[in-house]
């Protein structure tokens, strides 16, 4: 077992940010902790990396004990923070020549597991890093992270901020580590990069709402959704949440995700209802379920 959390609690004063987390994650899986800003994703890596004490509760990472064996743990573990966190004044090559150095390495010995993602940079690497694009930071961070070759790696939400091609180049490095044999816990806001975990837990408010992979916790999902699109979509939530067998209803790109009390639920009663509030060019049609709607479920 690569990390077995046990009850982890964790307490900000009056704030619970994290309340009886559990959770294990395999060896080589490449693991997503899928929530909004605040969920306590932050809290559980700063807890999981040895830079907090939980209140209740124990966790392992690479057999280690979060509390017990913290150099252990620094040693065997490469960690990429929210927030970009190397040194702005030093070049590319610096930044990578001194974490090597701290973990009593080079960039030489462990070459091969950052060559894919360096030579990227490479042509910058003269470039300081506060110079850079948001892109190519967060790849000098994962070059940073990984220099010592560590057996887990966390990722504290690494494509925030970042354009698209970035956010997809990301995950295709990832999965590339994967192969490897690293162990890679990654966390995100962003639904839609749930699927390209092997696993997730869905978190919010400090608790774990589900654990399973994506494609299964997407067929569990029992309840009908319909999209619904008007040509008055600002009024069109406020409308459908006074539908009277109304169950959810929340933005979803360019449609609204309806769900309804009844199922089956008869579609032309709701069509006549917008009607009758003004609304015209009416679609209303059942759409697939996503991640993003089991976690609004939950």
């Amino acid at each position: 077992m690569s990390i077995s959390v046990k009850n982890i609690s964790k307490k900000y004063k009056t704030v619970q940010a994290l309340q009886n987390i559990t959770f294990e994650v395999q060896e080589g899986e490449l693991f997503g902790l899928i929530g909004p800003d605040g969920a306590g994703k932050t809290t559980l890596f700063r807890l999981l990396t040895t830079l907090l004490i939980p209140n209740e509760g124990s966790a392992t990472v690479a057999n280690y004990d979060i509390v017990k064996q913290v150099k252990e743990i620094r040693n065997s573990v490469g960690y990429m923070p929210g927030k970009f966190s190397l040194y702005q004044d030093l070049t590319i090559a610096e930044n990578l020549a001194f974490f090597a150095t701290i973990f009593g390495t080079t960039i030489e010995e462990n070459y091969d597991l950052i060559e894919d993602i360096y030579v990227q940079i490479e042509p910058f690497k003269n470039r300081r890093a506060g110079a850079l694009s948001g892109g190519m930071k967060q790849k000098l961070a994962l070059c940073c992270a990984l220099i010592h070759k560590p057996k887990v790696l966390f990722l504290d939400e690494p494509t925030t901020g970042v354009d698209p091609v970035s956010r997809k180049e990301f995950w295709e490095m990832l999965k590339r580590l994967k192969q490897k044999g690293i162990t890679i816990l990654v966390s995100t806001p962003y639904m839609d990069e749930a699927s390209l975990c092997d696993r997730i837990a869905l978190i919010q408010k400090g608790k774990i709402l589900k654990i399973d992979s994506p494609d299964a916790i997407v067929k569990a999902y029992e309840k009908t959704i319909y999209e619904v699109a008007t040509n008055q979509m600002h009024n069109l939530i406020l409308d459908l949440k006074e539908f009277p067998s109304q169950f959810s209803v929340f933005a979803f790109g360019e449609f609204m995700h309806y769900i309804d009390k009844n199922d089956p639920f008869d579609i032309a009663v709701l069509r006549s209802y917008l009607q009758e509030k003004g609304h015209q060019n009416i679609s209303i049609r059942k759409a697939t379920a996503t991640i993003e709607d089991v976690f609004m479920d939950l």
